[in-house]
């Protein structure tokens, strides 16, 4: 059931396809703050009191003002779940008739997408991360197809857009094709490690949610899921963070973003490391481990000089953006473009379809020296041109 408040003449909502849009206004706020995810009240509790913000809204904003005044008719679910995002972003469209308390829940989640289903949207576009995508396919299944607007914190999953504004040209194009392709994408979740039943393909504490149906003609704008890299060679990549590790100079304040390489170059220095998280190093001590914004800001003012060191996410190529969200434009706007080190394994740049690097911060006009062509070192003496592609 609907309640309805579409503002165009009748002949315009007979041809209109029909979008469905369902906003997690809690997804994505830990990341800024060093959480890995809002789950759970208090997870989300502790988030707030962190001082952190809302990231889908303003996010999911940008992907529907792509919408505007196209031929599409809206069913969005209710307040901040949907329907204000949808005004604000200048559309228009109808609102699903759910009732929705002032704390939205997984279950307020699973309805919308069960009552936007039943409704026969054509595709349900969503805001939120991979906590969102598994709801949305556990309770729907590959009955509709959906398509992700990226604001979580991790986003592993095959289901989200390169960027919200992707999410939105993609959407428009999906719904004016009197044919819809689509094809089976993955919905995966991080859990704790240990605990989750390894599959091909998948590191072990990452465990499979369920397959969504989503549109196959991304061409680009639909990167996939997260990959493991399985064919760098083990020596090589050792090499590699010793070579980086002795390279460090005194007195300087050194930001290692999340991941496996990154990991192993404090490994190699014998310091312990926080796998989805952001780890300050100075003099050869760790001075900070799983920082959020707020404290690395506050470790940028205390020093002379901060560099940073970045890895790639294989099979998805970000850099920036998507599991590191507390590198954001406080940290990024106090990096000199010479003090920004990518690393990784070529084979994982190679294997990227397109070949390209990703940013989606948001804020990308404050460090506009990270896209462009950036030298990504994938050797001791070995590095490798990538170009680097901001939201459009």
């Amino acid at each position: 059931m609907w309640r309805p408040s579409w503002r165009g003449n009748d002949e315009r909502r007979k041809m209109a396809a029909l979008l469905g849009l369902l906003v997690n206004p809690v997804a994505g706020m830990g990341g800024r703050v060093g959480l890995h995810g809002t789950d759970g009240t208090s997870r989300l509790a502790e988030a707030r009191r962190r001082g952190a913000a809302s990231v889908t809204t303003p996010r999911a904003r940008r992907a529907v003002q792509r919408l505007a005044g196209r031929d599409i008719e809206i069913l969005a679910a209710p307040g901040a779940m949907g329907a204000d995002v949808m005004v604000a972003g200048g559309a228009e469209g109808r609102t699903l008739e759910m009732q929705v308390g002032p704390e939205t829940t997984a279950a307020d989640t699973q309805r919308a997408a069960r009552l936007l289903a039943d409704a026969g949207v054509a595709l349900v576009l969503f805001a939120g991360g991979d906590g969102t995508a598994g709801d949305i396919v556990r309770t729907i299944g590959q009955r509709v197809p959906i398509l992700g607007i990226p604001s979580g914190v991790k986003m592993r999953s095959g289901v989200f857009a390169a960027n919200p504004e992707a999410a939105g040209e993609l959407a428009a194009e999906f719904l004016a094709r009197a044919e819809r392709p689509v094809a089976a994408a993955d919905v995966v979740d991080v859990v704790e490690a240990g605990t989750a039943p390894g599959f091909p393909g998948r590191p072990p504490d990452v465990e499979l949610r369920g397959q969504a149906s989503v549109p196959s003609l991304g061409a680009g704008r639909l990167p996939g899921p997260k990959s493991s890299s399985v064919l760098a060679s083990s020596a090589a990549i050792e090499a590699l963070c010793r070579a980086v590790a002795a390279e460090l100079s005194p007195g300087t304040l050194y930001l290692f973003g999340p991941g496996s390489t990154t990991g192993r170059i404090l490994d190699v220095m014998g310091l312990p490391s926080s796998p989805l998280g952001v780890d300050a190093v100075q003099d050869g001590a760790l001075v900070g481990a799983d920082l959020g914004e707020p404290a690395i800001v506050e470790l940028m003012g205390l020093s002379p000089k901060t560099k940073l060191v970045l890895g790639v996410i294989g099979g998805q190529g970000f850099l920036l953006g998507r599991g590191n969200q507390q590198l954001g434009p406080a940290v990024l706007s106090r990096i000199a473009p010479e003090d920004l080190t990518i690393v990784s394994s070529a084979d994982k740049l190679v294997a990227l379809q397109p070949p390209l690097l990703r940013v989606d911060v948001g804020d990308e006009a404050s460090f506009a020296w990270a896209t462009g062509f950036q030298r990504v070192r994938v050797g001791p003496s070995r590095f490798m041109m990538m170009r680097v592609a901001g939201a459009a």
